[in-house]
């Protein structure tokens, strides 16, 4: 649901005070984008702006998180992720070939690496990230950067999850960029990213797709191990989300959890479930998000919600509106919430890219 930009108060009765930020990067708008906030460090929204009105999106009783001006947004001081530590960074290239996608760029430093591509559906190529100590401590540094071209179709996932080690004070950082040119499609579906009690955590997503550019994407984090009561007590897990479509600013977006908040088990907060879940699909239509609302199963102890934005732009006559269908889970169970993102993205994949899954192998070891 949304709410033009009036003061009015946030939809069902959620509590908090609103107040009113200025829009920093694309052409000014006529209203100020506005940033909402409850308690002292969640918010309860997603700031979508468009270039000439802004607007305040809700999604029912589902807590969305801090939400951050259409800007992109500034990394925590360099000086605090400037120990020592291991810095990898790998770059990806993806060009159309004559009979499949290939690899055809692919630079690395430090310990990060990428498993032979595999073809196992024809077009799209199937990569494997690896990071080979496994675990990430304050100090070390990951960036990853892939750019799919045109009529190519990647997707690439990793064999575990990342976990993120308790710190005594410097920043693990890990920033990943995603380009993909007219007619390309990328899949990146990664494994959980866990974040142990005592971490301190920055994570960057940024996803740029021009027209006709084509999307499934998730992030899935875990605050603590619950089941080794670790309740995420101390630490800090700063992470963003942003998606540009066109060269504008789509979605912004910015969580910032300290160990030990009351936002981690209050009402208006994570309600005490400790794992998060977005995907990402486009381009998607109204008749894409009524099929995953009524054939995804519901996780037990969970929420759920998603909506749609649409692309800003005309569109001919009689079109649909298309745009970036945005699914969150608040799960308080890893292995359930993994399991309902590979149906959802089995489900959308047919809808969104014409192709019918093929899990990667390597989901089955």
């Amino acid at each position: 649901m949304g709410n033009r930009c009036s003061g009015s108060p946030l939809p069902g009765g959620i509590g908090g005070t609103i107040r009113a930020a200025p829009l920093a990067a694309g052409r000014a708008c006529t209203c100020p984008a506005w940033r909402v906030r409850a308690g002292r460090s969640a918010g309860l929204a997603i700031t979508r702006a468009w270039p000439d009105s802004c607007i305040l999106l809700a999604m029912s009783s589902l807590p969305i998180f801090r939400s951050a001006p259409a800007a992109p947004i500034a990394s925590l001081p360099e000086s605090q992720a400037a120990a020592q530590g291991w810095h990898a960074r790998l770059e990806l290239g993806f060009e159309a070939g004559p009979e499949c996608t290939v690899l055809r760029h692919r630079r690395h430093a430090g310990p990060l690496r990428v498993q032979r591509p595999f073809h196992p559906e024809g077009i799209p190529c199937h990569t494997y990230l690896l990071h080979p100590p496994g675990g990430i401590v304050g100090g070390d540094r990951l960036e990853i950067e892939v750019a799919v071209e045109s009529g190519a179709h990647a997707l690439l996932t990793t064999p575990a999850a990342a976990k993120f080690y308790r710190s005594a004070g410097p920043l693990a950082c890990q920033r990943q960029s995603f380009r993909v040119a007219a007619g390309g499609t990328l899949e990146w579906l990664p494994a959980l990213n866990i974040v142990h009690g005592g971490a301190r955590v920055e994570l960057r997503n940024r996803f740029e797709l021009a027209p006709d550019a084509r999307l499934l994407a998730w992030d899935l984090l875990g605050l603590g191990r619950p089941g080794s009561g670790d309740r995420f007590e101390s630490g800090l897990c700063d992470a963003s989300l942003q998606v540009i479509a066109d060269g504008r600013p789509l979605l912004a977006e910015r969580l910032r959890a300290e160990g030990g908040d009351p936002m981690l088990n209050a009402v208006w907060g994570l309600q005490g479930r400790g794992y998060l879940a977005t995907l990402l699909a486009a381009p998607a239509t109204a008749e894409t998000l009524v099929a995953l609302r009524s054939r995804l199963r519901q996780v037990p102890d969970a929420l759920f919600g998603c909506t749609l934005l649409p692309v800003p732009g005309p569109r001919p006559h009689g079109h649909p509106v298309t745009g970036l269908l945005v699914c969150r889970w608040l799960a308080a169970a890893g292995e359930a919430l993994w399991e309902s993102m590979i149906e959802a993205w089995a489900l959308l994949r047919p809808l969104v890219l014409g192709r019918e899954p093929c899990p990667p192998r390597i989901w089955s070891t």
